[in-house]
């Protein structure tokens, strides 16, 4: 009797090392508030970050200066999406411990007692069994190669979680830099009008000029102040988003300077062809990849769900001490496949395949439509670009000339007002234009769901790298 105790309280022993405790991690509402409101830009962690995935040193930090691929990262470091993808990645990773794990055995301890006991013998009968699970056709292996495939699929939906914070931050700098730049256009237009409404109201104070010739002026005035507070008010606007778009608060773009340059374009999105476009997405666009993992998942579980067809193996090892005698005994055990062979299963498996390859095509002639257009508004608004650089230079030599004749004598004021307002109408047009190639860029980009001009290491491994510190 005594050596069944021992066995049973090493059995228990052993069961118990080892075991994951639980640690309770309560949400407090006021204290995450006051972390999201902390967030900024001078984050000593954000510093590790960038010095991380930029592979340079920041010996003043903060910069005061933050383009495009620096706020990309902070997004990165910050946004919320993308801490619930990676919460999702590591969730998959550890489906992968639990795909792997090997099934247990089950201890079964059997008390007896006889009342009616011969003198001189012991009343126990104690029995111990043990059932071994063995797995066979290779579920195990069939379940990590499902795991995997989810893995891959919730890495894939990080990646594009971070395409789309990436291009929304692109996106909310481009406004945002547009809106300033045709803010101060604006206020240069005001002044200008503003001089012209002057200039004649001393011709109607002289006689010069009759007095519903001021009318149109002060028209014009008003108009050009209202289009400046309308671009004032999507400035603030555009500020709001963008600073939405990286995961901070308004207060953290305080006193530093946002660079985009409008002007730009990439030489990789120069000549590109569209069969290379579309070559290039098929390869390696996020959704597409993701999608053939989610086909490659449903095409393992199918193999696990028939490889269940075959009945796994159960050991049945055996110990009684029956009344001061030892007995052992051995069993073996299957489940009989006679009532069905698992076509449930298997039906709803290869139902699952179907879908997942329909939902793979759908996608995929999604995007090469999305890739045509993307190629051919880029192209067209590529060509126009041009013809808006040339007005807008055109505008500035009229205006220098007229300057110049100005400077001389031989024009008046009012001339060379005229010709300022010219110009810089001619450069709203330009703004605009240089504004509709940036999206149509991003557009393009969109449809790769590729950078166009930026590092693609970067790229890939920044979205996955482990931040370094809390948010402070």
């Amino acid at each position: 009797m005594l050596r069944v105790e021992c066995l049973v309280c090493f059995v228990v022993i052993l069961a118990l090392t080892g075991c994951a405790h639980f640690e309770p991690r309560p949400i407090s509402p006021a204290q995450t508030a006051a972390e999201l409101e902390r967030r900024s830009l001078t984050n000593a962690g954000l510093k590790s970050f960038l010095q991380q995935n930029l592979h340079r040193e920041f010996s003043n930090w903060a910069p005061p200066q933050w383009d495009c691929d620096m706020l990309s990262l902070a997004a990165f470091y910050y946004h919320p999406s993308l801490d619930v993808a990676r919460a999702q990645w590591r969730v998959a990773q550890a489906g992968l411990k639990t795909a792997g794990g090997i099934p247990n055995p089950t201890l079964t301890v059997t008390p007896g007692y006889d009342t009616t006991f011969a003198s001189g013998v012991s009343p126990w009968f104690p029995a111990v069994n043990l059932d071994v699970p063995i797995e066979t056709a290779g579920k195990r292996g069939k379940r990590i190669a499902v795991a995997e495939q989810l893995s891959a699929s919730a890495r894939f939906n990080l990646a594009s979680t971070a395409w789309q914070v990436r291009s929304g931050v692109r996106a909310k700098l481009l406004l945002f830099v547009a809106d300033q730049s045709r803010e101060a256009l604006l206020k240069k237009q005001v002044v200008a009008q503003d001089q012209i409404a002057k200039l004649l109201e001393q011709k109607i104070a002289t006689g010069d000029l009759a007095g519903w010739a001021l009318t149109s002026a002060r028209i014009a005035v008003a108009k050009a102040r209202l289009d400046l507070a309308e671009a004032q008010s999507q400035s603030v606007e555009a500020r709001v988003d963008l600073a939405e778009a990286i995961g901070v608060p308004a207060g953290a773009l305080d006193g530093i300077e946002l660079a985009f340059e409008l002007q730009s374009e990439p030489d990789a999105a120069k000549g590109l062809s569209l069969p290379e476009v579309r070559r290039q997405a098929l390869l390696s666009r996020l959704d597409i990849l993701g999608a053939l993992a989610d086909y490659a998942a449903a095409e393992a579980t199918l193999r696990l769900e028939i490889a269940k067809q075959y009945p796994d193996v159960h050991l049945n090892p055996g110990y009684q001490f029956d009344q001061g005698q030892d007995k052992w005994s051995l069993g073996i055990g299957v489940d009989l496949p006679v009532f069905n062979h698992n076509q449930g299963p298997i039906a709803e498996a290869e139902a699952r395949r179907a879908e997942a390859a329909a939902r793979f095509n759908e996608l995929q002639a999604k995007v090469l439509a999305e890739i045509e257009r993307a190629l051919a508004v880029f192209r067209v608004t590529e060509s126009n670009s041009a013809g808006w650089q040339a007005l807008a230079d055109e505008q500035e030599k009229q205006r220098a000339a007229i300057e110049a004749q100005f400077q001389a004598g031989e024009l008046e004021r009012s001339n060379l007002l005229n010709a300022e307002l010219e110009s810089l109408t001619a450069q709203l047009v330009r703004l605009d234009g240089q504004i509709k190639l940036q999206q149509a860029l991003r557009n393009l980009e969109d449809a790769l769901q590729s950078p166009l001009g930026w590092s693609e290491t970067l790229w890939t491994s920044a979205p996955r790298t482990t931040k370094e510190a809390k948010h402070e």
